[in-house]
């Protein structure tokens, strides 16, 4: 007999099992804020659920919580500038690793099916909260409604489910018992009852960033929650909201289900000492991380007792060899080098253009020419104001603002278009900035070639398509990349660059002109990610994801 959520939630499991067979176009959670799809008050509902959490204390019953003023941390900014002054709980990591361990014994008990199940049932509760988590990831984030929807919510709801889905699979792959018969001639066979056991490994630590507190955080929070594992979540400091709704809605569901809800807790931790300290907790047993680096790679190298996924800085780069859709071609970029501000870890910022210029369907474009339509294709796609707002969204953290002020001082290279300031009457609080486009020869290697996070591109002229695939290639295998481009009306180029993103372990998006852009990644069909290169060095979502996060103990005796 199956679990009752697993039963309750099979054809979306089913789906998603096809899905990442077949990697078509599915989704169970609609992208669209409709009434349809979520009922005709959930719009009004979900806000007032968010503003329900403003100015007030978050309380999640977690065990060891400081006393006093130290058991609260309110510091919580918004991009927007609105006033949040929320209070979420700070507990002593120790006790969030100690009860999570406790509660490993109930959940390692309702079996992999139990487990499906429950995260299944997460997730559609997690679907319909869309609104207010939409809410929550603007106001935290900086994104624009619509992305703070799309990505904030189902998308980030599809990552989850497609961890669970992967996670299922492999544990599926396990039977429970079996009768192993060894037959020996004439003397009687070898007859044993073998037992296997799917054991999660330990406390799963998630650290989120700021841009994206759930769609970077989903697929390491269900990979983890559903091969067996307690979880701990640990945001950013700047984006709480989001992931407070998140631990909220899971331990509630587990408590239903009759499940410790201390399996999974949030750590409030804006100190990165106490971070370091409770990523090296003996116990914990992975770490999934999104961020710098700096602090990446030194997860990597100092939490030897754990298995870290970990998502980090790249360049992500274009090559413009030839186009037949000149006009459609630059508005596809304007609009890739627009959305959300460029504050996105696929978003492309190395734009290599030959020396010689490009043949489109409009004529030869020399060099220059292609840094000026592309400049008047951004300055145009984000000439209506209410279009510049939706999708610019609004500059998340000062660090990013300095990068866009040094650029516009000439500080990485020649300025083709200056960011500019905008207004957002809606937030007037708010900082908003335009992308700026920078030319650079591509011997101007100091000034392109490391992320500089944020709206800032470069178009990097390089002697020619050949020279632009290789500079491709050392990019993303020196110094990682997430997306790699390429528009070119030769069949000969498209084979040399895909031959070079294999050897560099990176996504190509070819040709590129309308409405899919290259910093897009959908759930179920596109692998966010390959693992093969410094950006990133396990992928949203495949079995690797997955797998080692749990382990198989068997017990045998004779029959």
């Amino acid at each position: 007999m199956t679990h009752p959520l697993l039963d309750k939630h099979r054809s979306t499991l089913d789906g998603a099992l096809q899905a990442i067979a077949s990697r078509s176009f599915w989704s169970p959670y609609s992208e669209m804020p409709s009434p349809r799809a979520y009922g005709e008050t959930a719009a009004d509902d979900g806000k007032q659920a968010f503003e329900s959490h403003l100015g007030k204390d978050f309380v999640l019953d977690q065990p060891g919580q400081l006393a006093g003023d130290a058991g609260w941390y309110d510091k919580e900014v918004s991009p927007y500038g609105a006033e949040l002054n929320v209070r979420y709980p700070v507990c002593e990591p120790e006790a969030l690793v100690q009860a999570g361990l406790a509660a490993m014994k109930g959940w390692q008990a309702v079996g992999a099916e139990g487990r499906t199940g429950i995260c299944l049932e997460i997730l559609a509760r997690l679907n319909a909260q869309s609104f207010e988590i939409a809410h929550s990831v603007m106001m935290t984030s900086g994104q624009g409604w619509m992305m703070a929807f799309q990505a904030g919510g189902p998308h980030a709801q599809d990552r989850g489910l497609e961890a669970v889905t992967y996670a299922w699979r492999e544990q599926s792959f396990v039977p429970k018992e079996t009768v192993w018969e060894k037959p020996q001639g004439k003397n009687p066979a070898l007859v044993m009852k073998k037992h296997y056991e799917v054991v999660g490994r330990g406390v799963g630590l998630v650290i989120g960033c700021a841009t994206f507190p759930t769609w970077n955080t989903y697929p390491g929070v269900f990979a983890t929650l559903s091969t067996g594992n307690a979880v701990i979540i640990k945001p950013h400091s700047n984006s709480l909201l989001p992931a407070a709704i998140t631990v909220r809605t899971i331990r509630a569901v587990l408590a239903e289900n009759g499940i410790d809800p201390n399996l999974v807790s949030l750590c409030v931790a804006p100190q990165r000492n106490v971070t370091q300290d409770l990523a090296r907790h003996p116990s914990v047993k992975s770490i999934d991380f999104t961020g710098s680096n700096g602090f990446g790679n030194w997860l990597i190298d100092k939490c030897r007792q754990a298995q870290v996924y970990a998502e980090l800085a790249g360049v992500n780069n274009i090559l413009i060899e030839s186009t037949d859709s000149y006009k459609a071609m630059l508005g596809n970029l304007a609009f890739t080098l627009s959305l959300y501000s460029g504050q996105m870890c696929t978003t492309t910022q190395a734009i290599m253009v030959p020396a010689g210029g490009i043949d489109t369907d409009e004529g030869h474009k020399s060099y220059d020419d292609v840094c000026a339509d592309l400049a008047k294709a951004v300055e145009r796609f984000l000439s209506k104001p209410e279009v510049a707002h939706a999708v610019l969204g609004a500059i998340q953290s000062d660090d990013t603002l300095a990068r866009i002020n040094a650029a516009n001082a000439g500080e990485y290279g020649r300025v083709v278009l200056a960011a500019t300031a905008l207004d957002n009457p809606a937030f007037p609080k708010a900082t908003v900035r335009t992308p700026v486009l920078l030319a650079c020869d591509a011997s101007d290697e100091a000034a392109y070639m490391e992320e500089r996070f944020g709206p800032v591109s470069f178009i990097v002229k390089v002697a020619d398509a050949n020279a632009g695939i290789a500079l491709s290639e050392r990019l993303t295998t020196e110094h990682g990349a997430l997306t790699v481009g390429l528009y070119s009306t030769k069949q000969d180029v498209i084979d040399a660059m895909t031959e070079a993103t294999w050897r560099g372990k990176v996504a190509l998006s070819i040709n590129l002109t309308g409405g899919v852009f290259v910093n897009q990644s959908a759930a179920f069909s596109d692998y966010h990610g390959t693992g093969g290169n410094p950006a990133a060095n396990a992928s949203y979502s495949d079995s690797a994801f997955v797998a080692n996060r749990f382990r198989v103990v068997q017990r045998r005796y004779h029959v």
